[in-house]
């Protein structure tokens, strides 16, 4: 007797939004549908409230938060880039000495090292939904390649724009694209794979995608904010390039007040009350900013950093150092 020919089920796949379509078909051409749910993916989220600033992962970190921004209302800096992609609603952010005012679909890229802090505008943020992207030097790097740096977007070595921070608005094809690379990293699920090291490789393939497409954007003038977008402080401006021309000199309160034609007190207070932090505080944060610049150069020894940086001695250096990045300042020359 021949032996009997068992026919196996003919599968066909559709994609769809919640998960992925079977049509089977079966003896005698009868067919059924079977829906394979996908497994379920949600994006990383912090509260709008917390106020960390250091990353918890080694090369890069993206979560989304939502509602009014009301962590980190203060003046602060960390030593990696950071890019905010404005999902819903409104954002604004005071960098350096600018107040940037994004919408859906803008981009906020900050450099290393610049002072910002969010600027909370009642009734205009309690839709907010964004995208924060936090990524290391020696990430980008490893990203770069040959002759390639993605690091431009940020530090302006394009030409496209100053040193700092910059903010665009791109079209919608090319938001799309971005903001679909962004999605694919801030997953915290996806489909379990035996290959080893495959999540990683995934998001490196995605970063790099996103760098890639997003220095070509930003080297766009056409792209990048205009003055309707961004608040001038002329007061923190000021300040900040009398603390740059005389950051190794011992620098008193009342010298910073005449350089603006305020009196100490009041100069205080609307510093206080733009940036959100003292004006000591401001100018601890621009020595320890030049530090970190001179050692990472590596031209000058550690003991002339801190003096040529105005400080009075190595331990009011090491100690205010190690509170802004958490390491030592040796260390953290030895980390580039």
């Amino acid at each position: 007797m021949a032996e009997q020919m068992v026919r196996e089920p003919v599968r066909e796949y559709e994609q769809d939004g919640g998960g992925r379509q079977t049509a089977e078909r079966g003896r005698g051409g009868r067919t059924r549908r079977i829906v394979e749910r996908a497994p379920k993916r949600r994006l990383q989220q912090r509260d709008a409230l917390d106020e960390r600033q250091f990353m918890m992962e080694e090369k890069y970190e993206i979560f989304e938060k939502q509602g009014p921004p009301l962590g980190a209302l203060s003046l602060h800096y960390h030593n990696f880039y950071e890019i905010i992609y404005i999902v819903e609603g409104e954002f604004s952010s005071l960098v350096e000495d600018q107040t940037y005012h994004l919408k859906k679909g803008d981009f906020l890229l900050i450099d290393c090292n610049v002072l910002h802090k969010y600027h909370y505008i009642e009734k205009k943020h309690e839709t907010s939904t964004r995208i924060v992207l936090w990524i290391t030097r020696q990430m980008l790097e490893e990203l770069s390649g040959d002759g390639v740096d993605l690091s431009a977007c940020f530090t302006g070595r394009n030409g496209s724009h100053e040193e700092g921070s910059r903010a665009c608005h791109f079209p919608i094809y090319y938001e799309e694209m971005l903001r679909g690379f962004l999605y694919k990293l801030a997953m915290s699920e996806i489909i379990d794979m035996e290959l080893p090291g495959a999540r990683a490789a995934l998001d490196r393939g995605y970063l790099t995608l996103f760098f890639v497409y997003l220095n070509a954007l930003c080297g766009r003038q056409e792209y990048l904010f205009t003055a309707e977008n961004m608040v001038d402080h002329p007061m923190v401006e000021t300040v900040s390039a009398y603390i740059e021309e005389h950051i190794g000199e011992p620098i008193l309160v009342e010298e910073l007040a005449e350089q603006v034609h305020m009196s100490k007190y009041h100069f205080l207070r609307k510093f206080k009350e733009l940036t959100g932090m003292t004006a000591h505080s401001f100018v601890v944060s621009k020595r320890l900013i030049r530090a970190c610049e001179e050692l990472r150069e590596r031209d000058k020894s550690i003991t002339q950093i801190y003096q040529d940086t105005g400080f009075s001695d190595y331990s009011s250096f090491l100690r205010n150092f190690h509170r802004a990045y958490g390491v030592a300042p040796g260390k953290y020359r030895n980390s580039y």
